[in-house]
């Protein structure tokens, strides 16, 4: 498989030196997903997955529309809103795709221009720019739509000293369990119908600057029932990163093609999120009952060594722990990795999490591709959806 990533990845920095750089990006700002109950969807996050209290906007604080519940975890933000009553548009959304990602947010220096040079490309505005002021500052947002029903909103805070966006109170609670080892977004994971996935690649290189760093065919994403195809893009400075999924011929249902119908659509499919430690950050998350997807079989394990070749030397994680965790483990020329996927966090079986911690590695674990995806089988045989 390093024979594979050596034929679809090149060194970001020749890849990048075509990148435009007409819309720098900070970073990640917020991840704003719309909810059935932000209350008690907040209390899941905080209890499984250690996010803490941050901030809050409400019926307390003004807002007559919606409730939302900020929550963190080193430079993760994530905005849980719930609408307040039937006449709301979010209620929409939320009879079509059930609980969601609606909103990545983009941290950047100036909003208003990052506004015009997408919506100038050819990009539907969602949010004209729009400068919220409370006495800590001003913020200025604006937005774009994506695939499906997602937006990027783009988030300019240099202006601004307050706690999150105006509108929002400090969010201060009894309950604070310990974090469980989440340092950043690594990259967001987005699922597309039947051929579109080089539309959206197209619209990330035009709209965006983005770069097609990474590709995978049919011949490469495939088991014994289904197929998909991939391809990753991400911005200049690499530190925003967008795989697009689409689903490919297969004799079964793809796990692709079960997300888009019970979705309903295109949206996020997952979110993986960077741990210094997975051994650590696994062990917190199942003794909370987090639920992830079953090991590989013994085989896989036994191979790791030949796998990750001279990576060897430096990796410093004993196998039979990532077997009794199920952690699955890859390589580039770079590195290797280590990364572990939730099964859905929702009833649906759309939205789940990643786990990766990267020890050089730049891939996205093609050599795990085959065994990830079988056992995703297995739960869609569980499910009567494959």
């Amino acid at each position: 498989m390093m024979d594979t990533i050596k034929n679809v990845e090149y060194g970001l920095e020749k890849i990048f030196e075509g990148a435009q750089d007409f819309l720098p990006l900070l970073g990640t700002d917020y991840i704003e997903f719309y909810v059935g109950n932000a209350k008690q969807s907040a209390h899941y996050y905080k209890t499984a997955f250690g996010f803490q209290s941050f901030a809050y906007k409400g019926l307390e604080t003004g807002s007559k529309e919606t409730t939302s519940y900020v929550l963190i975890q080193d430079k993760i933000r994530l905005v849980l809103t719930t609408p307040l009553n039937s006449n709301s548009p979010i209620n929409q959304h939320l009879v079509k795709h059930g609980d969601g990602v609606k909103v990545v947010a983009l941290w950047v220096e100036d909003a208003r221009k990052s506004w015009e040079e997408t919506t100038s490309r050819g990009a539907k505005s969602f949010m004209e720019p729009t400068v919220e002021q409370d006495e800590h500052g001003e913020v200025v947002r604006a937005g774009i739509h994506t695939y499906g029903d997602v937006v990027h909103i783009f988030v300019e805070r240099k202006n601004y000293k307050g706690l999150f966006l105006p509108g929002f109170e400090k969010w201060e609670s009894d309950y604070n369990p310990s974090n469980v080892g989440f340092k950043f977004v690594d990259h967001m994971v987005g699922n597309v119908g039947w051929g579109e996935m080089n539309q959206w690649v197209q619209w990330y290189e035009d709209v965006m600057g983005f770069v097609n760093f990474l590709s995978f065919d049919d011949k490469q994403i495939h088991t014994e029932y289904s197929a998909l195809m991939s391809k990753v893009m991400s911005n200049g400075n690499g530190r925003i990163k967008f795989p697009i999924n689409e689903p490919a011929e297969g004799n079964k249902k793809s796990q692709i093609e079960e997300y888009l119908d019970f979705y309903e659509g295109p949206g996020v499919q997952h979110i993986a999120v960077a741990t210094d430690d997975i051994i650590t950050t696994v062990k917190e998350l199942r003794a909370r009952g987090v639920e992830f997807l079953s090991a590989p079989p013994r085989a896989y394990y036994e191979e790791i060594p030949k796998r990750l070749g001279s990576h060897m030397e430096m990796m410093k994680e004993d196998i039979a722990d990532l077997e009794k965790l199920a952690i699955l483990v890859d390589a580039d020329e770079e590195g290797y990795l280590l990364q572990i996927f939730t099964k859905p966090v929702v009833d649906r079986p759309t939205l789940f999490f990643e786990i990766i911690q990267r020890m050089g590695a730049k891939g996205f674990g093609a050599g795990n591709f085959k065994a990830l995806f079988e056992s995703i089988e297995r739960e869609q045989e569980r499910r009567g959806t494959l």
